[in-house]
C-alpha cells in the first residue's frame, strides 16, 4: 500500500450506499450515505454513487483529481479481474462492467469486489478478524452475502463466486423463491415471514407500523426495537432465523475448518448480541469434530464502515 493519495471506498448495498474516503493511514476523512434505489436503474445508480463520492470528498475537503483510485464492493456475484458484476438479484444487474462505467464517469482508476469481499477483508485487517487467516463473513441485510478469507487471502474460487453462502438451498422441499438461505434468513425473509404471520392474526407490536406505512418500510430498526420491546412474534422469527442461518454456518465450519466467522448487515448491527449468541450457539451444536465448535463466532467491529475501509483498501493493493 505505497500510495500517498488518500482511496474512496464505496459499500453499495441493495438498499443503501456507503461512501467514504479513507487516508493512506486509513482515517476516515470524509462520508456519504445514500439510498440505492435499484429500481431506477443501472445509469440513475451509478450517478447516485458518483453524486455521493463527490459529497464524500467535500466533506474530506479534496478534490476529486486528488484521489489515487476508487474501490467498490457491489452485492452479487462479481469478476474482480474484469471488474464486472455478473449477477446482482437485488440490484437486477446481470453482466455490468461496473468499474470501466464509474471510471468513465469519474475519471478516476476503480477497482470492484463483492460487498461482502470488501467487508470481510476491512474486518480481517482493522477489525474483528485481525490476525486470523481463516475466516467466513456473513452479512444478513436485504440479502444474505458472504465472504471467505482462507490462509490469509481473499478466497474467490474457480468461478469467483467462493463465499456465496446466501445462494446456498437449505430448504429445497420448500416453493421456489423459498428454499436458500437468502430466502429465509435475510432481513427481507424476516419481514415477509411476520407480515404474512400479523396478516394470519398473530398478534405484534409491528402490526400498526406495517398497516400505516406499508410493509416495506419495517426495517432492521423496527425489527430490533420489536425485538428488544419483548414482541413474541418479532423474537420467534428472528431466533429462528439466526438459528437456521447457524447450522448453514456449522455446515462451512465444518467444510472448510474456520476458525472464526464474523457477522455483519444491518440485522446483526440492529438486533446485537441475541442474534450474534443464537447463531454461534447453532453453529456449536452441529459443527464437526469437536475442534471445530472452538470456532469464533462474533459481531463485525467496523460495522457499517467495514465494507468503506475494505473496499478503499483493496483499491490501494490493486491499483
Amino acid at each position: 500500500m505505497a500510495s500517498k493519495k488518500p482511496f474512496v471506498g464505496i459499500d453499495l448495498g441493495g438498499t443503501n450506499m456507503q461512501v467514504g474516503v479513507v487516508s493512506p493511514d486509513f482515517k476516515l476523512l470524509g462520508e456519504a450515505k445514500k439510498k440505492t434505489k435499484a429500481d431506477e436503474g443501472l445509469d440513475a445508480v451509478l450517478n447516485r454513487i458518483v453524486d455521493a463520492v463527490n459529497e464524500a470528498c467535500i466533506a474530506a475537503k479534496i478534490e476529486l483529481s486528488q484521489l489515487g483510485g476508487i474501490g467498490i464492493g457491489a452485492p452479487g456475484a462479481v469478476d474482480p479481474k474484469k471488474g464486472v458484476v455478473l449477477e446482482a438479484v437485488n440490484l437486477r444487474w446481470k453482466n455490468q462492467p461496473i468499474a470501466n462505467l464509474l471510471t468513465k464517469k469519474t475519471k478516476v482508476p476503480t477497482y470492484l469486489d463483492n460487498d461482502v469481499n470488501v467487508a470481510v477483508y476491512g474486518e480481517n485487517e482493522l477489525g474483528a478478524g485481525k490476525g486470523s487467516k481463516f475466516v467466513l463473513g456473513v452479512w444478513v441485510g436485504t440479502g444474505v452475502g458472504g465472504g471467505l478469507i482462507l490462509n490469509g487471502d481473499l478466497y474467490y474460487g474457480h468461478y469467483l463466486s467462493a463465499g456465496e453462502i446466501g445462494h446456498t438451498i437449505i430448504l429445497p422441499s420448500n416453493q421456489p423463491g423459498s428454499r436458500s438461505l437468502e430466502h429465509n434468513c435475510s432481513r427481507s425473509a424476516v419481514v415477509e415471514r411476520i407480515v404474512r404471520l400479523i396478516r394470519s392474526n398473530r398478534p405484534s407490536s409491528l402490526k400498526a407500523e406495517m398497516e400505516e406505512s406499508g410493509p416495506e418500510k419495517i426495517k432492521s430498526r423496527s425489527l430490533a426495537k420489536a425485538y428488544h420491546d419483548g414482541d413474541a412474534l418479532t423474537i420467534e422469527v428472528v431466533d429462528e432465523s439466526a438459528e437456521l442461518l447457524g447450522t448453514a454456518i456449522a455446515g462451512q465450519v465444518t467444510m472448510l475448518s474456520l476458525e472464526r466467522v464474523i457477522l455483519g448487515g444491518g440485522l446483526v448491527e440492529a438486533v446485537g448480541k441475541p442474534y450474534v449468541e443464537k447463531v454461534r450457539k447453532a453453529m456449536k451444536k452441529f459443527a464437526f469434530p469437536d475442534a471445530c465448535k472452538d470456532c469464533d463466532v462474533v459481531a463485525s467491529q467496523l460495522e457499517d464502515k467495514a465494507g468503506v475501509y475494505g473496499a478503499a483498501m483493496l483499491a490501494m493493493e490493486k491499483l
